[in-house]
């Protein structure tokens, strides 16, 4: 029986025949890649049949061999770790077609992530997939009904919440837009940075990989530098070209809600052309915890995209669509709050194209551009029919950038403009203004090589915002409402010098800036499903942080450890404090958009210690201590002490464990918040990935809160009504093939 080649599209393994490459005046050419990560494989043996020619394919993976006439041909691939195999090629004069060669590694493991520039691995890369990527297995093993939940156990994570479908994650206490959220690198478009009541128009389950990044190279796509972006990826626009269809068939299932998920996802080649189609459903009850039910905590998505790429040997270039489609409820009972809560209906429409051009010139090696439009409707029901808010966001947004390779210490760089224009208006019982905000961006960064032991990344880029109500009105206490513009800039800079072979030590510095949002600016009037009345303030000034990191890691074959220490003090930090006071004519709490100077700092660290071959022990834990410099008083809403640890044991094919969540008492407290007591919960899992012919079966069951434990989130808005779920059972399956 034949072995097949296989390629990474969509977020699972595809297997198929190969039964071309790609000829330059007789040279059989490919590149090789592991089959779950996409990683390029260097030192892979490729002998070609009948003439026994051989090579070893290079750093980049690459390999080119010569062949004496057309004709059909044997490759043959061997990599110490990873599956052998034979398969027949057909060698056609002139043809350009770009085929890879994707390996399946022995007993199904997982290797490390590389991010998705297309340039050789550097220190800030090997940083990323040692700390802050969830791959295949772990990603199906950690999948949760939002993409805050499946991160929920990753190093400095929290999640803000309000129930189960409007929740985020917080990275180091920062939240809303300070944590930038994109797809396949393009901005994701919604409301869940402004308010507690939005969800993230983003479905884990159809996803490749999850990528948590940081350091200078987030200038890209974000002027905070001391923040945060999760970058999501499923290769919507297909960039590789399969030879054969291929489908992955997914499931997910849990008790606490009785929620369940199913989804589709299939790639089919057609010549130079392949395309992508995407289909989800996910429906869940209301949410049971030790304490009761949590009423109208219920959600149903229905998630479908396309998208169809024009692959050649310059490249790919190619255009997508997707609807996302959710009605999910926020729960009542609590101070404020609507005694039955409030229902939310959301439509989210991108259209996305994206152009990878190849130049190969010895400086310039690719050009990238993106661009998409969204159109985004939110809308809030105090009862079926009568309608307290409504938002309508019509976004246009895009990215150019030029990428060149090494060049002296130049090891690579990016240099690149973006632009959004966002035209946003809102309706129902909230009086803000319809507003038209446009963003312009000039950025660059480049990685240098400056000796064998030190390795630098230096980052700057420079914003025009321009904000403008439609018209002038006067806000609750405060002047009337005008346009505002702003001119930022951001630099950041991050070095790692080795200190030995397998030791490594980092400092991080750097200046960046936030403008503050329309809601910030100009909200006023109730916002039931968040249970405030919010008013903004027009005369906020930009955020301007001052950033400083100090890392230490060891890595080796059974051992990683890192430690970091953070500090960021933040000048005009924006944030929505609760006054204290009631409106009368709804009763709500009134919350006051205010810039304060505060002070940010705190550290991770994090463990993976192989204890034998199929035994290994992770564990990680972070701490920000927030406050309000004038006042020394603590920030609002900071996450306490929190960590995780975890047994492994891994058999290949299959791997099984336990694992624990605990956090801190949070005591340290805005005024009008509450305190929430520390915990410690249980659960366990089992996964096991086989293959029966052409077809791989992935099975994940994970047990959480094995124990029923009473806990409470700090960044919940409800919990002081009820607590975070109780025992749960959650069971995932996929089929690739």
């Amino acid at each position: 029986m034949k072995y097949y080649l296989l390629l990474i599209l969509t977020g699972g393994i595809f297997l198929f025949g190969t039964k071309n490459v790609y000829t330059d005046s007789l040279y059989v050419k490919g590149v090789v890649a592991d089959a779950e990560d996409q990683a390029p494989l260097s030192n892979v043996y490729i002998k070609i049949l009948p003439s026994g020619t051989s090579v070893f394919t290079d750093t980049k993976g690459e390999f080119s061999i010569p062949v004496v006439a057309s004709g059909k041909y044997t490759v043959q691939l061997s990599l110490a770790g990873y599956k052998n195999f034979t398969e027949e090629i057909i060698v056609s004069p002139g043809s350009e077609n770009v085929y890879y060669f994707r390996m399946f590694s022995l007993g199904f493991t997982t290797g490390v992530i590389t991010v998705t520039d297309d340039h050789p691995k550097s220190k800030f890369d090997d940083l990323l997939e040692l700390s802050a990527v969830l791959k295949e297995k772990e990603l199906l093993r950690d999948l949760g009904q939002t993409l805050a939940l499946t991160l929920k156990n990753q190093t400095g994570i929290s999640i803000r919440s309000m129930g189960p479908a409007p929740s985020r994650p917080v990275y180091r206490g920062l939240s809303g837009d300070r944590v930038l959220i994109t797809e396949d690198g393009m901005k994701t478009i919604d409301l869940s940075a402004t308010s507690p009541d939005h969800s993230v128009t983003v479905e884990p389950f159809t996803t490749e990989r999850i990528e948590v990044q940081r350091g200078p190279k987030i200038l890209l796509k974000t002027p905070s530098a001391i923040g945060g972006v999760i970058n999501v990826i499923r290769y919507e626009i297909p960039q590789y070209l399969p030879s054969k269809f291929s489908l992955k068939l997914g499931g997910f299932g849990e008790t606490s809600n009785r929620g369940y998920l199913s989804s589709g996802v299939v790639v089919i080649p057609y010549g130079s052309f392949a395309a992508r189609l995407e289909a989800s459903y996910r429906r869940t009850s209301d949410q049971h915890t030790p304490e009761g039910e949590l009423k109208n905590s219920d959600i149903k998505t229905v998630n479908l995209a396309g998208g169809i790429s024009f692959i050649r040997k310059w490249g790919f270039t190619g255009l997508s669509v997707r609807e996302y489609n959710t009605d999910y409820g926020i729960p009542g009972g609590f101070v404020g709050a609507h005694p039955n809560g409030v229902d939310i209906s959301m439509l989210k429409r991108g259209y996305n194209f994206k152009l990878h051009y190849k130049i190969e010139s010895s400086f310039i090696d690719h050009i990238d551009l993106d661009a998409a439009r969204t159109y985004y409707r939110h809308t809030e029901y105090e009862a079926p029919g009568i309608i307290g808010a409504e938002f309508r966001i019509l976004d246009y947004n895009g990215y150019l950038n030029l990428i060149h390779t090494k060049k002296g210490i130049f090891t690579q760089g990016t240099l690149g403009t973006s632009f959004e224009y966002r035209d946003f208006n809102i309706g129902g019982f909230v009086f803000s203004p319809p507003t038209r905000s446009l963003n312009s961006a000039f950025y660059f960064t480049e990685e240098i090589r400056a000796s064998g032991r030190l390795s630098m990344e230096f980052s700057a880029r420079y914003d025009y915002n321009s904000i403008k109500p439609d018209q002038v009105i006067q806000l609750a206490n405060l002047d009337s409402v005008y346009s505002r513009s702003f001119n930022t800039f951001s630099v950041s800079l991050s070095s790692v010098l080795a200190l030995g072979k397998n030791l490594n030590a980092g400092l991080g510095l750097s200046r960046s800036s936030r403008v503050p949002t329309i809601e910030e600016l100009y909200s006023d009037g109730p916002h039931l499903a968040a249970y405030s009345y919010e008013i903004g303030n027009p005369h906020l000034e930009p955020e301007t942080a001052y950033g400083s990191e100090l890392f230490m890691y060891y890595k080796d074959k059974t051992k990683y450890a890192m430690i970091t220490f953070f500090y960021n003090s933040i000048n005009d930090y924006i944030i929505a404090r609760n006054t204290g006071r009631l409106n009368v004519a709804t009763l709500l709490p009134v919350y006051q958009t205010t810039g304060v100077n505060a002070m940010l700092t705190g550290f991770e660290t994090q463990i993976e210690l192989k204890m034998s071959k199929k035994v290994e022990f992770n564990s990680s834990l972070s701490y920000t201590y927030g406050e309000i410099r004038n006042s020394s008083s603590p920030l609002p809403q900071m996450p306490p002490l929190k960590g995780e640890s975890e047994i492994i044991y891994n058999n290949g094919s299959l791997q099984f464990g336990v694992n624990s969540e605990y956090a801190a008492a949070q005591k340290r407290l805005d005024e009008f918040e509450q305190s929430t007591p520390g915990y410690i919960i249980f659960g366990a899992f089992a996964q096991y990935t086989g293959q029966t012919g052409s077809m791989i079966h992935s099975i994940s069951l994970n047990a959480d809160n094995i124990t029923n434990r009473i806990y409470r989130n700090h960044l919940s808005r409800i919990k002081s009504i009820l607590p975070e779920p109780g025992f749960n059972l959650r069971l995932t399956y996929k089929l690739l093939f």
